[in-house]
Order: C-alpha cells, then structure tokens, then sequence
C-alpha cells in the first residue's frame, strides 16, 4: 500500500467551497487518498499558503507554519491532535491496510503518544492483538482529549499506557464534539434554574400542569409520525411515557413498549425486524423503493442493541451529561430502527428515559420534550438526514420481491460510529425550549384558568363542566363570545357576558 502522497491542493471538496485555496490534511485527505468506504467528517481540515488560522462551519484552516510531511502516519498524527477521535474512520483505515503495514507505522514512533493511541484503537476495534509486547513505562494519556470531544472518566489500558475514556464500547460508541452551543448550554445549567421555577408553584397545579403535559406529549409524539390517536390512545401511551425511567433499558423492555404504542398489531409483525427496513416512498408506477433512510441490516440488530444498552449502562455515570447522553442513546435507536413500526416513538421515550434516569428534573418529573420537537419538526427531520442521507453513498442494496430494500454489504460499523454532535446540539435546543416555555405557559395557563374560575365561582356558582366549555368557547374567538355561545349560555344577560369576557382579557392577556 501506498502510504504517502495524500495532500492535495484544493479549492472545492466534495461540493464543499473551501474559504480559501489551500490543502486537505488530515481524515479528509487518507478517506480521499485511500478511498475509503465511509462519509466525511462535518468539519475538514485544510493548511493555508498564508500565516493565518481560522474556522468555518465546514473547514478548520490551518497556518502555513502548520505544515508537514505527507505521509499517512504524519497525517493520522495531525488527525489525533487536531480533529478528534473517528472511530468509524479507525475502523474503515485498519479494515483496508495489513497488519504489516500497520507494525511500520507503529514503528516508527514506538511509544509516542498518537502511536499507543493508534496501536490501541488498532487492537480495540478489530479484537486482534498484535505482536507487540505491553509497555512498562510511559505515563498513561487519555484516548481522547476531553477539551474537543466529551469523555466519560475512562480506565486504565496498562498495555498502551493509555485511559480509555471513550463513552461507549466496541459495539456501540457514538461520540460528540464540544462546541460553543454546547457548552453555553451545559454551563447554563437550566435544570437547576428551572427547578428554582417550578418550587414556587403550588404542587396541585404542577401536578394538573404535568397531567396535561403528559398527554399532550403523547399526542405530539404521534403526530410526529403522521398519527392522529383518540384520546384513549394518547392517554395509554402517557402513562407509559409517565413510568419512564423506572425499568431499566433492556430488549425486552423495548418489544413490550412496542406493544403498547402498536395498538392495532394484526398486520404488524413485532418485536426485532426479520426483514430489511427503509424510510422513504415507493415509486408510484414500478413500487421499487426510494429510501431516505436506509436501516441497519437485520443481522446486526442484536449486536448493536446490545451494544447501545450497554454504553447507555456507562453514561449513567453521574459526571456524564444528561441530555448528551439522551442523545446518544435515543438518536442512535432510530437511526438502527430495529422494528417495524413504532421506532420513532420509542426514540422519544428514550429521551424521557434517560432524562428521569439521570434525574434531570429534581423533582423526578417527566417533561414534554415531544411537544417541543414537534414546534421544531423541520429542523427536527433536517437533523435526522445529516445522519441518513450522507449514508446511502455508502450503503448497497438491491429490491425485494415485496418492495422492500435488502442491504448487500457490511454496514454495521455505521450504526455504532458515528458523530451525534448535531443530534445533541438540537436535543439541548428541545429539553431547554421546553423548560422555558413549554412547562411554563402550561402552568401560567392553569394559574390564569383558576383565576377565572374563581371569578365564575364567586358571581355565578356554575358547574366545573360548564366553566370549562364556556373557557373554551373564550379561548376560540379571542375572549369574545361568539352567537352560538351566547345561545348555549343563554341564561347569563349581556352584562354578565360582557363581565365574563372582560375578565377573561384582563387575566389571560395581561403582560
């Protein structure tokens, strides 16, 4: 193999305008040189001509000073220190070069620092020990520099000297960038705010706020889907969603949660697919399929849910984040798409799951994240694609003969590895949309409610049921009785009308 010659000077990149001319270094350049089988990261490196460094949202530009031999082994250094951990990329690379190839770049540094990081992941994700003998002296380095990327506090790997600190296992580890977003809203630390908040409410309104929540939630996470769920429906799979986080995550805990969002499974075959899966449309004339969305081969489901029950197991780790945790987990969920129907719903259970697991709500109450995501859907299905699109490059598949996709390669590794940076970015938007709006107009709603029903109370002893309609009929016209509530509350007069309506503004619509 030839492991040199990988720089190239360059103006545009895989349809990606550079900010300048300069030239690809680094992931970008040995997934290009060696054409590797895998996307390319979000962010690409490039060293300028000029003395100058800087970031885009697609490129980190890199001084002239910063330039360096063109070598593979000088390229993966550069990759170490400047752009992260990519498992999926270690991966790809060690599944494409001999072992002989990787013992002469071990050799060459033998116990630097990247070349122990190498050497381990080397032997981690393929399970393969090479012929080198454990390392006796050497302090111990992270995997993985906490100041780029979010690590849990890891263990010792006496062999290599290194602290493996990644925030999963070999069949399931995602990882996420620290960004600028991501950090304000991790030092923000909303939770903590918001429960100065909620502490003043009395806990009977808290308590009807949730109620509602709850079911609006359940409802949100249907319509999501395309649903429309009676009453009933929405109020069976809120109870579920209200229990969350007391199991513990399991398949079996999954299929019977699948059960219970599946109210009509006759034509539905449940639990763990046994077929392929796709989301997308069918051709109308030939019905051959048009995926969006390609989703992890039937074969590999076990395997990889396994993996992500156990990585979810790590991230309980209090130290670890809450929210990038529940993104981890639950985006990675829909993402292998292990039934038939009913993923999409069980992803946002997970969210809640780990939420009330990791007790980001001191209360122990969970909220309405669903509510949020739905108020958000296009970002919501834009985030979705930046995972599955970019994949079906990358994915080989042929039709079935009920028009459903069967995949022909090995695509495991992008189900297990891959960057949930944005994922957790919009995750954080929801949880913080929701914690300072959602929950609050619900509450100051029913603050407003009693109000006014209180006023009714006092001046007109009328029915629960009948304030609550006559409330309805106000909020449909604007707080302004319309003729045909007039008619059906027609023993009130016109200046009990006007009283009523004026009472209505002056309690709903004050500032």
């Amino acid at each position: 193999m030839n492991i040199s010659h990988f720089s190239q000077k360059i103006t545009v990149f895989q349809g990606k305008q550079t900010p300048e001319e300069g030239t690809l270094v680094g992931y970008g350049a040995i997934i290009e040189g060696l054409e590797l089988r895998m996307t390319f990261p979000e962010q690409l490196s490039l060293i300028s001509d000029k003395r100058r460094s800087y970031s885009t949202e697609n490129w980190k530009v890199f001084s002239s000073r910063a330039a360096f031999d063109d070598t593979l082994y000088k390229h993966l250094i550069f990759a170490l220190k400047y752009e992260g951990i990519n498992l999926l990329f270690f991966k790809k690379l060690f599944d494409n070069i001999s072992v002989k190839d990787i013992m002469l770049l071990l050799q060459l540094e033998p116990t630097g620092q990247y070349s122990r990081k190498i050497w381990f992941l080397y032997e981690w994700l393929l399970e393969k020990q090479l012929d080198i003998k454990d390392l006796t002296i050497k302090n111990f380095v992270p995997l993985i520099d906490d100041k780029m990327q979010y690590t849990i506090k890891g263990t010792r790997a006496s062999r290599y000297r290194i602290i493996n600190n990644l925030p999963g296992n070999i069949d399931y580890c995602p990882l996420i960038f620290k960004t600028e977003k991501l950090e304000t809203h991790i030092n923000a630390n909303i939770s903590g705010k918001k429960n100065e908040f909620l502490n003043n409410i009395h806990k009977d309104v808290l308590q009807r706020a949730y109620s509602f929540l709850l079911l609006k939630d359940s409802k949100a996470s249907f319509t999501i889907e395309g649903e429309n769920p009676g009453n009933n429906r929405a109020k069976r799979w809120g109870k579920a969603i209200g229990q969350a986080g007391k199991k513990p995550l399991s398949i079996a805990e999954l299929i019977r949660l699948q059960q219970i969002v599946i109210e009509n499974n006759r034509f539905i075959n449940m639990g763990l697919r046994k077929k392929g899966g796709f989301v997308g449309e069918h051709d109308r004339a030939t019905g051959e399929p048009i995926p969006d969305h390609i989703s992890a081969k039937k074969e590999n489901l076990e395997q990889l849910l396994k993996g992500l029950i156990a990585t979810n197991e790590a991230l309980q780790d209090p130290t670890y984040d809450a929210v990038l945790a529940a993104a981890t987990i639950a985006f990675g969920f829909v993402f292998i798409h292990p039934f038939v129907d009913g993923n999409g719903r069980l992803h946002r259970y997970i969210i809640h799951h780990i939420l009330a697991k990791k007790e980001f709500t001191q209360q122990g109450v969970i909220f309405p994240v669903s509510s949020s995501i739905l108020d958000h859907i296009d970002t919501y299905k834009t985030v979705l694609e930046s995972y599955s699109h970019p994949l079906l490059d990358h994915i080989e598949w042929k039709e079935t003969v009920d028009h459903n996709v069967e995949v022909t390669n090995n695509t495991i590794d992008l189900y297990r590895y891959f960057d949930a940076t944005k994922q957790a970015e919009f995750l954080y938007d929801c949880v913080e949309d929701t914690l300072e709006r959602v929950i609050p107009e619900e509450v100051t709603y029913l603050q407003n409610y009693d109000a006014l029903k209180r006023y009714i109370d006092n001046h007109f002893e009328m029915p629960d049921k009948m304030v609550a309609i006559l409330v309805r009929f106000l909020e449909q016209n604007n707080g302004v009785l319309s003729n045909r509530a007039k008619k059906e509350f027609s023993a009130l007069n016109e200046e009990e009308i006007n009283n009523i309506e004026a009472n209505y503004k002056k309690i709903f619509f004050r500032s």
